[in-house]
């Protein structure tokens, strides 16, 4: 089985950034656990980090031709505004779903808004790094379902 991790904007800045809310634990770190997983699941998980909205349009798009066959998508702050992500989301049928790291509805008001999780079959907010393994279960098991 071939997955997809779509991390957006400042997501590569993990250890870095608000460390409070997003915790200590660097990109390196998740690119570990996500590459664990798959090996331990005997499956092909491909990340890609974009702080640009139109590469990330162009990784959704492209994955329809490339075999993928489930999205894990945090989409950062494009979360709350970008339509343009949603609709590519749309346009692609595998199951998908949308991350969050932090509980983004204990934030900012603004944060409590996904433009882009109707487009996903489950979106997973507040469970840390963790919530990648979640999201990748959670696409394994619609899968084998």
């Amino acid at each position: 089985m071939k997955l997809l991790v779509i991390n957006g904007p400042n997501i590569n800045f993990l250890g870095i950034r608000e460390k409070k809310v997003y915790g200590t634990q660097n990109y390196d770190d998740l690119l570990q656990m996500i590459a664990e997983k798959g090996e331990k699941e005997g499956c092909t998980i491909e990340v890609f980090q974009s702080n640009h909205e139109g590469a990330i349009i162009d990784r959704i798009q492209d994955s329809y031709y490339d075999g993928t066959e489930g999205i894990v998508i945090n989409p950062g702050a494009y979360t709350h505004y970008s339509y343009a992500i949603r609709d590519a989301l749309a346009s692609i049928v595998v199951p998908k779903v949308e991350i969050h790291i932090s509980n983004i509805m204990e934030r900012e008001d603004f944060r409590k808004v996904s433009v882009t999780a109707d487009a996903c079959d489950r979106q997973i907010y507040g469970e840390g790094l963790n919530g990648y393994l979640m999201a990748i279960d959670h696409i394994l098991a619609m899968r084998r379902a």
